[in-house]
């Protein structure tokens, strides 16, 4: 059938087009005459229907109903119909006007009867598009509707998504229902699909063995969103959102814009959104400084801080092909902030000396740190001169030149640490807060929080990698749990933290409950449509060196001080003589300068006393200790 073929030749369209509207017509006389059409009538069809041929032919032509994809018809095309119709509907109500008004002559065509040819005509055409689309559908792909769909949303984009699949000849999809968490739109239906509540979605995955789910509203609650995620991945269901406008515009929305979720919307509690209108006056037209600024939250620090009004920003880094990249990308900024890329190592007190002269900052955001748990427990020495040292001399040098805040990142691995990495920031902890007893002007702020999703050599970077890989996945250990965060989310605190703090603070997220790791891979092998130790193997391969099975974000001894925001806490720890914390860096210098690993990790010790090694060789000293 020439219909079913790629695309009907655009004059057959045209010309049966007429032929429809030439027997609408005729049905309309039947209709008018009560099927008794007087014979003067039918005499007036030699010079009526060439006329009514004419003016479809010249309205089709100038409004271009033709030109449509017949298998495609959609709402729009009906409506073109409806409006090329009605103009040639209206040529003849003016042409009897004409003819009656200045010719003396009656109506060539009865308004009445141009009224009923009007209804019939456009009902006709779109329903003869609507057959051949149909016969398409179904002649042509008997396969069709292998993959059955629902989606979230019954909005202008649960519209465009339902095109988008209608569309898509490459797949076998049929939409099955929407999904709606508004009960008032419950039971409707919209363009002949059933609109369902959201409390039925795990009976709807069941019962109609939906293959895709698609969030098309962002306006659902993420308790809502993370419910019916989470019974789409215990039942095996794909699931994607339809991205920002912005990204399929242009081209209009279809299948292949559509996204995968993020293990974030998995996460066991709401998102974290901070506002504060006290930043932005803050910095406004103020020098930064973001050391480690080429990492994965010192380069989301640098991002947030562009959208304020800041005079300019250095980032620095010792990492060059990073910081190159993040050149690149504020370059490309639309209003780009003056920024300077600075190549250096904070543990170089000279060349951080020159820099803080040249720039003067009134703020800086230390970023920079070691952070990987078993690298640090094999290079305990890297670990203090860059995490402990390095934080000295940047603490130092910004008391010297005058900065107003000084902000650094902690870990929840600082809080009853039991490897080198969360002792290194443990001891940068307590010096930063010791230089608040009225040591200088300098506002010294800590913020603590656990792992981010998404950042340089996270668990969820990991796991990704091993499912590209085929498996297997590994998790230490059943049983271990972590907080985690979005890198957004980090980031925001540790802004909201500079505008909120007076000096001394540890500024710590209510993050809700942990993660179960185990559960987390789970999670991460569904989202990538695998069945787990099935498809893909999860592998306990037992605790890394230094590593605990639950971490802390505050210490049992610390009394949490609430905020004006409720999900921002102050950890009010034990402070510290600055003279003794002094003495103790004077210790892990000379341990450096032994090179000596022993003897640096039991300087930490001292130094922190709930520092307690766990499988790990330094385990050793704590026996060593406990012994004296």
């Amino acid at each position: 059938m020439i219909f079913l073929s790629k695309n009907s030749p655009r004059w057959l369209v045209f010309v049966l087009d007429l032929f429809i509207c030439t027997f609408s017509l005729l049905i309309a006389y039947v209709l008018r005459f009560n099927f008794s059409v007087p014979p003067a009538e039918v005499q007036s069809f030699k010079y009526v229907i060439p006329i009514y041929i004419l003016v479809r032919s010249l309205t089709f032509l100038v409004g271009k109903s033709y030109m449509g994809i017949v298998r495609h018809t959609s709402v729009r095309d009906s409506f073109r119909i409806l409006i090329v119709n009605s103009a040639g509907s209206a040529v003849f109500v003016m042409i009897n006007v004409v003819s009656a008004g200045f010719f003396g002559v009656s109506t060539i065509i009865p308004n009445s009867i141009v009224l009923i040819d009007l209804i019939t005509s456009v009902y006709l055409m779109t329903s003869l598009r609507l057959v051949v689309k149909f016969i398409y559908a179904e002649l042509t792909h008997p396969e069709r509707y292998s993959k059955k769909v629902l989606i979230l949303g019954s909005s202008e984009l649960a519209i465009m998504a339902r095109r988008a699949f209608d569309l898509d000849e490459e797949n076998n999809y049929k939409i099955v229902g929407y999904v709606e968490t508004n009960r008032h739109k419950s039971g409707k239906k919209m363009g002949g699909i059933q609109i369902y509540p959201y409390t039925e979605v795990k009976t709807l995955l069941e019962k109609h063995h939906i293959s895709l789910f698609v969030i098309a509203t962002p306006g659902v609650s993420s308790k809502i969103r993370k419910q019916i995620i989470q019974t789409c991945i215990d039942k095996g269901v794909q699931v994607k959102t339809v991205p920002s406008i912005r990204s399929w515009l242009d081209n209009d929305l279809q299948t292949k814009h559509l996204k995968n979720i993020h293990i974030e919307d998995l996460l066991e509690r709401n998102p974290i959104y901070l506002s504060n209108g006290k930043l932005k006056k803050q910095l406004y037209n103020r020098t930064i400084m973001v050391t480690g600024a080429a990492g994965s939250i010192g380069s989301e620090i640098v991002r947030q801080l562009c959208r304020y009004p800041i005079d300019r920003i250095v980032l620095v880094d010792q990492a060059e092909t990073p910081l190159y990249n993040m050149e690149l990308e504020l370059s490309q900024f639309q209003d780009p902030v003056v920024y300077h890329n600075i190549l250096a190592d904070i543990t170089d007190d000279c060349r951080m000396d020159t820099i803080f002269k040249e720039f003067q900052p009134d703020i800086v955001y230390h970023a920079a740190a070691y952070k990987h748990v078993p690298v640090m427990e094999d290079n305990p020495q890297e670990a203090v001169r860059n995490n402990v040292i390095g934080t000295k001399i940047l603490a130092d040098l910004s008391i010297k030149h005058d900065v107003k805040t000084f902000i650094m990142i902690s870990s929840d691995k600082a809080v009853n640490p039991t490897n080198v990495m969360g002792a290194t920031k443990r001891a940068a902890e307590i010096y930063i807060q010791s230089l608040n007893n009225n040591i200088s002007r300098t506002r010294f702020i800590t913020t603590r929080f656990g792992n981010v999703l998404g950042s340089n050599g996270s668990v969820i970077s990991l796991f990704k990698e091993q499912i590209d890989k085929g498996g297997p996945v590994t998790v230490t250990h059943p049983d271990i749990n972590r907080y985690f965060m979005t890198i957004s989310e980090a980031c925001q605190l540790v802004l909201e933290a500079a505008s909120m703090g007076n000096g001394g603070e540890i500024f710590v997220f209510d993050m809700g409950k942990s993660v179960k790791i185990v559960n987390l891979a789970r999670n991460m092998i569904k989202l990538s449509g695998y069945e787990p130790d099935v498809d893909i193997e999860i592998k306990f391969i037992g605790l890394r060196p230094g590593e605990k099975i639950f971490e802390e974000l505050i210490y049992s001894t610390e009394n949490n001080i609430p905020t004006y925001h409720p999900k921002i806490l102050i950890a009010h720890v034990q402070e510290y003589d600055h003279e003794w914390i002094q003495a103790r860096m004077k210790r892990f210098k000379q341990a450096l300068k032994n090179q000596n690993d022993s003897e640096l990790v039991m300087q930490l010790k001292e130094t922190i006393p709930e520092f307690k090694s766990n499988n790990s060789v330094y385990e050793k000293l704590d026996k060593k200790i406990s012994a004296v």
